[in-house]
């Protein structure tokens, strides 16, 4: 009788834990209905779009998660898509009037940046205003804000325009001193990004790059601000050199960078003034956010679709949605070629390479793709090393002047980590049956005929890089041998040489994948498809949960923690760019 209450108590206590978790699936569905159906935003008259740039840029940024239902997804993290769509719908709704620049902390690489404000530029040919306003200008968003109407800042505040350089980490002597030697095979001579492990500063041919890309790329922004500002590009460096617009805020008026002065209280009266209202209360600001939910006018109805495939971060083996990593979207890209609907495919491709083996096999996946219907890649602020390989073989490469592209190289790390287990007081042995059974052994110093096997592989990977890009683009194996050798080149020079065909933005590709598919109408498409709060929060929130912790925790130093995990989990061979370029 006992045994009989014990199984029958049990049995309850499951069937009302089952109940439970059905009943909290329920009321989650119930809340992430009603925060989906609350969520839609509804313009009205004398709206005035507001672009608060502040935290990190990402191509695209997973809507309506759970942690923004409970209201603590504080805005760290903006999509380009979301603030290209929300200026291309201001600029055909009558309802707004202008767009509001609020400038803040805004990390974005030039590229990106670049996108943003060319986007503005063409919304001011709609005749709506633009003003922008900072407290702090960074140089990132002066660079944007520039083309605004009128350019507004702060009286205690200031403008930090100093010019760009990069400053790269080398671990050589933490390693030498913890007994860790980083074994390196490579091809390339300008192929830097083992430097960081090998030399304790950078090489002559790694300056050399260096130094002309990032000339490149501050010639691009001074040109266009000397554009927007009507002031030459030599007072620009005048003033980047003195750094006089950091030191008060009333040099950055006379220098004619900034038009006036002005607390934000100030900024709505403003506007105000510039929609003909009577009262602050008509003054009606619509976020990023909120225009996410408001439809495009004239939208296609067509069914021939021209689909957007984002392609953002390191290049890795698996499956994961971490990054590009080959089996999802090698997947993604068959799933595009079997769907007769779909008539062209635009690749937007932001990364700086990773596994060169996960290269090859989304190269391929694009070149199956190809031969069924046109594809043309969209470079965002990086399409380097492995993002070059992903790219190499579409029918058409759009690049934007300050993207950082090429890299055509290969390298592989091999850490040697017997200084270390000496220090610690470790000692191995081993019996093997056959010459190579230890091969790849991290507690000893490789042979020279180990060696010499790894480079003759490294080698092999290079020239089958080097062939996937001569075969894409056209350009003799010898010649393309000439500007590749791990070189990093940007748009604009990248133009120059052959490796991209135009400069342009998203628009310009889809227009020119349009062209080659012979449609005069069709609707667009964003792949992979972002899911929706209820698949968010039931898919990875430990993951979401953590990614968020830690970006809230480290700040600016996020993408180096990212960097050294990626190092940990990456390949032994990679195709790889040494570092990213921030305007700050």
């Amino acid at each position: 009788m006992k045994g009989f209450l014990k199984s029958l108590l049990a049995s309850m206590l499951g069937c009302f834990i089952v109940i439970g978790v059905f009943m909290f699936i329920f009321f989650i569905s119930l809340a992430a209905m009603s925060f989906s159906s609350s969520d839609k935003y509804k313009l009205k008259d004398n709206t005035v779009l507001t672009l608060k740039l502040e935290g990190t840029l990402s191509e695209r940024v997973q809507p309506n998660s759970f942690m923004d239902m409970l209201g603590q997804n504080a805005d760290t993290e903006l999509g380009l898509d979301d603030i290209l769509s929300s200026i291309k719908k201001a600029k055909e709704n009558e309802k707004i009037k202008g767009i509001y620049i609020n400038a803040g902390a805004f990390m974005a690489a030039p590229a990106s940046l670049k996108e943003i404000r060319d986007q503005l530029a063409d919304f001011k040919e709609s005749g709506k205003f633009i003003i922008a306003y900072a407290d702090v200008y960074t140089q990132g968003c002066y660079y944007l804000s520039s083309v605004a109407d009128k350019v507004i800042m702060n009286p205690q505040g200031n403008l930090d325009l100093h010019g760009i350089a990069a400053s790269p980490t080398f671990y050589k002597g933490l390693l030498e001193k913890i007994g860790v030697e980083m074994q390196i095979f490579k091809v390339g001579t300008f192929k830097s990004a083992v430097e960081p492990f090998m030399l304790d500063k950078m090489s002559d041919a790694n300056k050399e790059q260096v130094t002309a890309y990032i000339g490149d790329i501050w010639s691009t922004i001074t040109s266009e601000i000397s554009s927007s500002r009507k002031i030459s590009v030599e007072k620009i460096n005048q003033l980047a050199d003195s750094l006089q617009t950091f030191k008060e805020a009333k040099y950055a008026v006379q220098d004619g960078l900034v038009d006036t002065l002005m607390y934000e209280t100030g900024v709505k009266e403003y506007l105000q003034g510039l929609l003909e209202v009577e009262k602050k209360e008509d003054v009606r600001l619509a976020s990023i956010k909120n225009m996410t939910s408001v439809p495009f006018e004239n939208k296609s109805k067509s069914k021939d679709i021209i689909a957007v495939l984002y392609a953002e971060g390191s290049i890795n083996n698996g499956s994961g949605k971490d990054g590009i990593t080959d089996k999802r979207f090698v997947k993604e890209i068959e799933k595009l070629k079997d769907n007769e609907k779909v008539k062209a495919v635009v690749f937007r491709v932001n990364s700086p390479g990773g596994s060169a083996y996960a290269s090859e096999q989304i190269w391929k996946a694009v070149t199956d793709l190809k031969e069924k219907k046109p594809v043309v890649v969209s470079m965002g602020d990086y399409a380097a090393s492995g993002g070059y390989y992903i790219s190499c073989n579409a029918s058409k490469i759009i690049a934007q002047p300050n993207t950082l592209t090429g890299s055509i190289g290969i390298f592989g790390m091999f850490p040697n980590v017997e200084g270390l287990t000496k220090k610690v007081g470790l000692s191995f042995d081993n019996v093997k049956t056959n010459t190579y059974a230890d091969f790849g052994e991290l507690t000893r110093p490789m042979r020279a005929d180990e060696k010499a096997i790894l480079q003759q592989y490294i080698e092999h990977g290079y020239d089958l890089f080097l062939t996937r890009c001569s075969e894409g683009r056209n350009i003799p194996k010898d010649s393309l041998d000439h500007i590749a050798q791990g070189r990093v080149w940007t748009g604009n020079q990248a133009l120059k040489i052959g490796l991209v065909d135009g400069l342009g933005d998203l628009d310009t590709a889809i227009e020119e994948a349009a062209k080659l598919a012979e449609l005069s109408d069709y609707s667009l498409k964003d792949y992979p498809k972002k899911v929706d709060l209820f698949e968010s929060f039931f898919s990875n929130q430990k993951e979401e949960l953590t990614t968020r912790a830690m970006k809230e925790y480290l700040g600016s130093d996020y993408e180096l923690f990212k960097t050294i995990k990626e190092i940990k989990e990456q390949d032994f061979v990679q195709a790889r760019m040494p570092y990213d370029i921030s305007v700050r």
